[in-house]
C-alpha cells in the first residue's frame, strides 16, 4: 500500500472513530450537568465509576440500581439500605434511609415523634422546632417512565457525598427515605427493551423500534397492573410493603416522579383546584403551592419549561401523590415529558434522556430545599390534620360502620385491607340493628368506629358520593370498599353506637370452617361443600385436578342429618371415586378445608328431606377447567392482567397465556375455556375465526369482556346490535374552548352501579343478596336479551351507588344488561359488559367470574338463547 493510500485509510478510520465517539458521547453529561457544583467526598463512588457509564447514556437496570445503592450504604454512615418487600418476580424493593449519624443513632425516637404527631391527644407533646422531619422520595412506579429511577442514584450520591452547610442542614433537619424504584419488574422489562434496541448512533425517529415497546410494555408490574392505582387497594406486594413503610415512618412529604407524553414539558402539583378531593384540607393545597415555588425557581435556573394546576388532579386516594393527602402528609406528583428511549423528536425539538433525568433530579433537590425551609409549617400541618380530624369526627353524624357477610374469605380480605391502612376493626359484643338489617354477634359481623386515628381515611373508603364540584376525573370517581366487597353494611349514627357493642380488636376474620373426620369404620356417603366461601372455587378446582368427580346442586335441598338448607351451588363430593380409596378422598378434602377454611359436611345417605336426591340428574357433573387467556396486540393489558392475577395468584388456577396470533385448531384443542379480555381482536384472521367457531360449537366456552363482545357480534358468534344514541333536536353551537370538558363530562372514568341478579342462575350461585354492585368504566350499554333467562344480571332502575355519571347516561344504563349468556352449538359464550375483577380488589365480582369458570358448562341450551342469537341491542 503506497503512502497516499495509507494516508487515505488513516483519515477514513479517524472519521469513523470521531463519528463513533461523538455518537457515544451524544448522551454523556458531566456530573455537574445534573448536580450542584459543590464539594463531594471523593471516597464515595460516583454512579459513573460504579456503572462504567454516565447516567443517561444507558437506561439503568434494576439490578444495577440496587447494587449501586447497596454500595453507597457500605461506603457512608449517612446511608442505610432497607428491603421492604419483594416483587412478584422476586426482585427486592428497597429504600435508603439518608440522614446524619446523630439522627441514625436516634432513629427510633424520630420515628416515635412522627407517630405522636398523628395522634390528636399526643401531637402537642412534640417539640416541632427540634424534631427532624421525614420525607419520602419515590421514583418510577410506571416501569417505562424511567427518568425517575435514573435520577435516584444521582440524588442518593448528592446526599451521601455532598459537603457543605446546606447538605449538613438537610441531613440534620430531615430523614430522607429514598425509594429508587417503586416497580422493579416493570423497570427491568423496559430497560432491557430500550437498551437492547439502542445503536451506536442515537436515533430520535419516533418510528424507531427502540421507542415502540411491544405489548404489554413496561409500564405495569408483573401481572400488568398499574401500581399507581394500588396504594389504597393493596392488591400487590409492592404496594403492601410500601404502605407498611409509610405508616412505619409517617413521612410529612412524599414525592412521586412520573413521565407523560413526549410533546409536553414538566408538571408539578398542585393539580386542578376544582378536582381536589373535598376530604383533603385546603391547607394541604396551600403548602403544596408553597413547595411548588421552589420547583419553579429550580426549573427557571436551568431554563426548563413547566406548568402546574392543569391536567392532573388530587381526587382518587389510590395514587402515590394523593394517598399521603388523606394521611396527614403532602403528596406531590411530578410529570416529565418522556424521551421513552434515549432520544425522541417532539414538537419542542429533540428530547434526550439526560435532559429528562436532570429535571427529575432538580425537582428532587428542590423538594428537599422546600421541606427544609418550611419544615415547621409542614410538621404543624401534620399535627393539626389529626387534631382537626378528631374535632370533625366528634361533630359528624356518622359514628361508625357495621359490616357482615357469610363469606369467610371475603371478610378476612376486607379486614386485612383495613388493618394495613391502620384502621381498627372490632368484633361485635352484642347484636346490632341498623338500616333494614340486623348484625348478629355470631362472628360474621364487625364494627368500625370512626372515633380513631384514621377517621378521615375511613370516611373516604366507606362513603358514597354522587355529587361533585367538577365533572372531569383523571381516574375513578368512586371506590367505596364495602360495595366493592359486596358486604352488607350500614352507617351507625349518633345514638346508635354504644360502647357495649364493641368487642375485641381484630386483625383478621376467624374462619368458621366445618369438617368432621369420620370415626374408625365409618365412611361418609359423600361430602357437601358449601359455596358461601369464595375460595370454595379453588378447593373445587384442586379436587377436580386430582381426578375426583364432583357434582353441583342446581336446586336447594334439605338433608335429614342437618337442620339447614343446602343451596344451589353446593358441591357434592362422593367418597366413592374411581382408582382412589375413600381414605385418600377424605384426606384430599381435609387438605382443602385446612388451606381455605371452607365448610364441608359429611352425609351418610343420598336421600334428602326436601329437594332432589343427591344422585338426581338435576345435580350436574363438573368438568376440570383447562383455561387459556388471549393476550397480545389489541388486548387491553390491564384487564387481561386482572384476569391473569385472579386466576393464577388469588385462586391458584393455572392459566395459559395464549397469544392472539396462536389461536388455531391445534392450540384450541388443549382448552375448554377461552377468556377474551377487553380488546379489539381485529388481527384475528378468517382462518382463526373458523377454528374458533368450530371449537365453541363443539362444546368450548368463551368468556368475553367489554369490547370483545363487539368482535364476537361482528363475527356473528353472538347477535347484539350496537348503535349510537342519536342526538335529538337542532344541533347547538358551543364554544370551542369547552369542547374537551363537554366530552369529558360524558365519560365514565369509574363509578359504582347496582345490578339485579338472578340468584337461581348458576352464574350467581353463592351470592347472599340479589343486588350486586359493579365498577363500570366507559359508556357502552346493552339491552337485556329477549330470552328472559339469558340476562342473569342487569342494572337496576336507579343504579348509581357512588361516583359520577352524566345525567344523559343514567337512563341508558338503567335496566341495561350486565351479564348475558349465549349458546353456540354445544358451546357457551358468557358476556360481561364490565370487568368484574376490577383492579384485583373487587371481591364482589370474584364469585360470578369463578362460577363462569366452573359452572358455565352446565348452562342448558334452554337458558342461553339457543344458538346464541339472543336478540340483544346495545347503546353507546
Amino acid at each position: 500500500m503506497n503512502f497516499k493510500a495509507q494516508k487515505l485509510l488513516f483519515l477514513l478510520l479517524l472519521i469513523v472513530f470521531i463519528n463513533v465517539a461523538y455518537a457515544q458521547d451524544d448522551l454523556k453529561r458531566d456530573l455537574n450537568y445534573y448536580l450542584p457544583q459543590i464539594e463531594y467526598d471523593q471516597s464515595i463512588t460516583t454512579p459513573e465509576e460504579f456503572l462504567g457509564y454516565q447516567i443517561g447514556e444507558w437506561h439503568i437496570t434494576h439490578d444495577q440500581l440496587y447494587f449501586y445503592l447497596k454500595n453507597l450504604a457500605t461506603e457512608s454512615p449517612r446511608v442505610k439500605l432497607v428491603e421492604y418487600a419483594r416483587s412478584h418476580e422476586d426482585r427486592p424493593l428497597v429504600y435508603c434511609i439518608i440522614t446524619n449519624e446523630a439522627n441514625h443513632d436516634n432513629i427510633n425516637d424520630i420515628k416515635a415523634a412522627q407517630q405522636k404527631l398523628c395522634k390528636s391527644d399526643q401531637g402537642s407533646q412534640v417539640d416541632i422546632e427540634n424534631t427532624p422531619m421525614v420525607i419520602y422520595q419515590g421514583y418510577t412506579i410506571h416501569g417505562n417512565e424511567s427518568s425517575g429511577a435514573n435520577a435516584a442514584p444521582l440524588v442518593a450520591y448528592y446526599l451521601t457525598a455532598g459537603q457543605g452547610d446546606h447538605v449538613d442542614s438537610l441531613l440534620s433537619e430531615m430523614v430522607i427515605l429514598l425509594d429508587p424504584s417503586y416497580n422493579p419488574d416493570g423497570q427491568q422489562r423496559f430497560s432491557s427493551w430500550v437498551n437492547s434496541n439502542k445503536g451506536v448512533h442515537t436515533i430520535a425517529d419516533v418510528h424507531s423500534r427502540e421507542l415502540n415497546e411491544p405489548w404489554p410494555r413496561g409500564r405495569t408490574n408483573h401481572y400488568w397492573f398499574d401500581l399507581n392505582r394500588d396504594w389504597l387497594l393493596l392488591t400487590h406486594p409492592e404496594s403492601q410493603g410500601r404502605v407498611k413503610t409509610f405508616h412505619e415512618w409517617k413521612p410529612t412529604v412524599l414525592t412521586d416522579h412520573h413521565e407523560m407524553g413526549s410533546n409536553n414539558t414538566f408538571f408539578f402539583q398542585p393539580g386542578i383546584p376544582s378536582r381536589t378531593n373535598p376530604n383533603t384540607p385546603q391547607k394541604n393545597q396551600d403548602l403544596t403551592g408553597k413547595i411548588g415555588e421552589f420547583h419553579a425557581k429550580a426549573l427557571d435556573s436551568i431554563g426548563s419549561l413547566y406548568y402546574t394546576k392543569e391536567s392532573f388532579d388530587d381526587f382518587y386516594y389510590g395514587k402515590g401523590s394523593t394517598y399521603p393527602d388523606i394521611n396527614g402528609a403532602i403528596g406531590i406528583l411530578f410529570e416529565q415529558a418522556s424521551s421513552r428511549g434515549h432520544k425522541q423528536s417532539t414538537v419542542n425539538g429533540d428530547l434526550d434522556f439526560p435532559f429528562t433525568i436532570r429535571n427529575q433530579v432538580v425537582t428532587s433537590l428542590s423538594t428537599q430545599d422546600a421541606s427544609l425551609a418550611i419544615k415547621n409549617d409542614l410538621l404543624s400541618y401534620k399535627r393539626d390534620f389529626y387534631k382537626n380530624a378528631a374535632s370533625e369526627r366528634s361533630s359528624d353524624a356518622i359514628k361508625g360502620y357495621v359490616i357482615k357477610s357469610r363469606d369467610d374469605a371475603k371478610l378476612d380480605a376486607f379486614i386485612d385491607k383495613l388493618s394495613q391502612h391502620q384502621i381498627d376493626v372490632f368484633s361485635l359484643k352484642s347484636d346490632v340493628n341498623a338500616g333494614s338489617s340486623s348484625y348478629p354477634s355470631d362472628g360474621n359481623s364487625y364494627i368500625i368506629p370512626t372515633d380513631q386515628q384514621q377517621s378521615k381515611l375511613i370516611k373516604a373508603m366507606f362513603e358514597k358520593v354522587t355529587s361533585f364540584n367538577d365533572s372531569l376525573f383523571y381516574d375513578v370517581s368512586a371506590w367505596t370498599f364495602p360495595a366493592a366487597f359486596d358486604l352488607q353494611y350500614d352507617a351507625l349514627k349518633s345514638g346508635q353506637l354504644r360502647s357495649g357493642m364493641i368487642g375485641d380488636r381484630v386483625s383478621g376474620h376467624a374462619y368458621n370452617k366445618v369438617f368432621n373426620n369420620p370415626s374408625e369404620g365409618e365412611v361418609p356417603y359423600a361430602y357437601l361443600m358449601n359455596w358461601e366461601n369464595t375460595m370454595a372455587a379453588s378447593a373445587s378446582y384442586n379436587l377436580l385436578r386430582e381426578g375426583l368427580n364432583l357434582k353441583v346442586l342446581t336446586k336447594d335441598v334439605m338433608h335429614p342429618e342437618y337442620d339447614q338448607l343446602f343451596e344451589a351451588g353446593t358441591v357434592i363430593i362422593p367418597t366413592t371415586q374411581k382408582n382412589m380409596s375413600t381414605s385418600e378422598v377424605i384426606s384430599m378434602i381435609s387438605d382443602q378445608v385446612s388451606q381455605y377454611g371452607i365448610k364441608v359436611y359429611p352425609v351418610s345417605t343420598g336421600l334428602n328431606t326436601k329437594g332432589p336426591m343427591l344422585g338426581s340428574p338435576s345435580q350436574r357433573p363438573l368438568n376440570t377447567p383447562t383455561i387459556a387467556l388471549v393476550v397480545g396486540s389489541g388486548v387491553n393489558a390491564y384487564d387481561a392482567g386482572h384476569i391473569w392475577h385472579h386466576l393464577d395468584h388469588t385462586m391458584s388456577m393455572p392459566v395459559t397465556l395464549l397469544n392472539v396470533e396462536d389461536i388455531g385448531a391445534a392450540s384450541l384443542q388443549s382448552y375448554n375455556t377461552l377468556i377474551m379480555a377487553d380488546g379489539r381482536y381485529t388481527s384475528l384472521s378468517e382462518d382463526q375465526l373458523h377454528h374458533l367457531t368450530h371449537w365453541v360449537k363443539s362444546g368450548g366456552k368463551i368468556m368475553a369482556f367489554k369490547r370483545a363482545i363487539d368482535w364476537l357480534n361482528a363475527k356473528k358468534l353472538i347477535q347484539i346490535s350496537r348503535s349510537k344514541s342519536e342526538s335529538k333536536g337542532k344541533t347547538m353551537q358551543l364554544p370551542y374552548s369547552k369542547s374537551s370538558s363537554t366530552w369529558g363530562a360524558r365519560r365514565i372514568g369509574g363509578s359504582i352501579f347496582n345490578t339485579q341478579v338472578d340468584l337461581s342462575h348458576p352464574l350467581f350461585y353463592g351470592y347472599e343478596d340479589d343486588q350486586v354492585a359493579f365498577m363500570k368504566r366507559g359508556t357502552t350499554f346493552y339491552d337485556p336479551i329477549a330470552n328472559p333467562y339469558a340476562t342473569p344480571a342487569r342494572y337496576t332502575d336507579n343504579p348509581l351507588v357512588s361516583g359520577y355519571i352524566h345525567k344523559s347516561q343514567i337512563k341508558m344504563l338503567a335496566n341495561s344488561a350486565a351479564v348475558t349468556v349465549f349458546g353456540q352449538g354445544r358451546g357457551k359464550i358468557i358476556c360481561f359488559s364490565d370487568n368484574p375483577l376490577f383492579r384485583g380488589y373487587w371481591w364482589g365480582g370474584f364469585r360470578v367470574f369463578n362460577n363462569a369458570i366452573l359452572f358455565g358448562d352446565i348452562l342448558s341450551t334452554g337458558t342461553t338463547g339457543d344458538d346464541a342469537h339472543g336478540h340483544g341491542h346495545m347503546h353507546e
